[in-house]
């Protein structure tokens, strides 16, 4: 829900997140070990970018509260005066006509008999499509997926929005409630500190200690919080950046160190405050970097600017791609070649739902309002 001009620097941080996600999910289908990336790098190099993409959710659950709180803040001049039907309307029209369009997707792909999108029980219990669908629309995919396992392979990204929308129905509740930024702060502290404590409580439990709703709503809580004080803070350009760079050390590290499962109790609230302070640095300065006129990062913004429709829609490219091409007949480098295709398949049907459906349905539907 964006005011205004697009903050370039976000978008740029969107589009790293996103390209982790897809890398993560590429690795699971096809595994690289046998391709040149792990001879040039070493296996264990290439696995150690994979396997956290989990990461870059955690980085868009960040994102998503910024972006949330400081367009609530813009928009009804403080969070104590928010429109809770607008809010619940702006979020109908960014979030509802995507979701629809992939759950219709994957629906006719099922019934039309192709494995892939077809319901499983990888827990032993059959779910029904009836059951997928209305976790979907009710944003309880993450529970499903506690309970089940992943039931439904391009569905289960819904795990993440999931948590979101459920953080976003009682956004502008709380915000009269609580009606001052203090009493907000401390309530979103409070979810902070619960976040390490129940995913600690759950270690061994997948369901639990990633996908739960307390397991993620520190990161969106972070977010929240770096919103409502970025504007009490006059960070120097030079500090801003210094504080970045610290940042980006400390979150390369962290994602590399180990796998989430290992490092994920502390390791979330981490990736989670440096992003935050990445989203600091970019409220000092908006605009990306340049050299020449020219954006260094304009790949990294253009991803990001389409990760919604990207993270939605990229398990539907690659499940016709593991139809077409089954893993256990792809080896070596035509691995590399598919992870190209991937990319470039992904980006332009994201883009394509983006520029001809989503944008125009979230425009009409907020009746001329700045698209999201």
């Amino acid at each position: 829900m964006t005011v205004g001009q697009r903050n370039s620097r976000i978008d740029v941080i969107r589009g790293v997140s996103i390209l982790l996600v897809l890398f993560h999910h590429f690795n699971i289908a096809y595994r690289l070990n046998d391709t040149w990336l792990a001879k040039a790098f070493g296996w264990e190099a290439v696995r150690a970018v994979a396997r956290n993409g989990n990461y870059g959710v955690t980085m868009f659950f960040v994102i998503s509260g910024y972006l949330i709180t400081s367009n609530a803040q813009h928009r009804w001049s403080g969070l104590s005066g928010i429109n809770a039907r607008a809010f619940y309307r702006l979020r109908v029209a960014r979030i509802i006509p995507c979701l629809l369009l992939l759950l219709g997707t994957v629906n006719l792909l099922a019934l039309a008999g192709v494995a892939i999108f077809q319901n499983h029980a990888p827990g032993g219990t059959p779910v029904s499509f009836w059951l997928v669908n209305l976790a979907s629309l009710t944003f309880w995919m993450n529970v499903l997926v506690g309970l089940h396992g992943w039931v439904n392979y391009p569905l289960g990204v819904l795990w993440s929005l999931s948590v979101e929308e459920v953080f976003y129905l009682f956004f502008p509740i709380l915000c009269l409630i609580l009606k001052r930024e203090s009493r907000l702060l401390v309530f979103w502290a409070a979810i902070i500190v619960i976040g390490p404590f129940y995913r600690f409580v759950h270690q061994g439990d997948e369901g639990g200690f990633l996908y739960a709703y307390f397991a993620s709503f520190d990161g969106i809580a972070i977010g929240c919080c770096t919103a409502v004080l970025a504007k009490r803070m006059a960070l120097r350009a030079r500090a801003a950046t210094l504080l970045q760079c610290i940042a980006v050390v400390a979150m390369t590290f962290l994602y590399l160190v180990g796998p989430i499962a290992e490092t994920n109790v502390l390791g979330v609230t981490g990736m989670a405050s440096g992003t935050a302070v990445l989203l600091l640095g970019a409220y000092c300065r908006p605009a990306a970097p340049g050299v020449g006129g020219v954006r260094v990062l304009l790949g990294f913004e253009w991803f990001g600017r389409i990760s919604y429709e990207l993270y939605l829609f990229h398990l539907i490219v690659l499940g016709a791609m593991r139809t077409m091409w089954p893993p256990r007949i792809v080896d070596g480098d035509t691995k590399l070649l598919l992870f190209a295709g991937f990319l470039v398949l992904s980006a332009a049907l994201s883009a394509s739902i983006a520029r001809l459906y989503s944008e125009p349905l979230n425009r009409r539907i907020r009746h001329g309002r700045t698209a999201a």
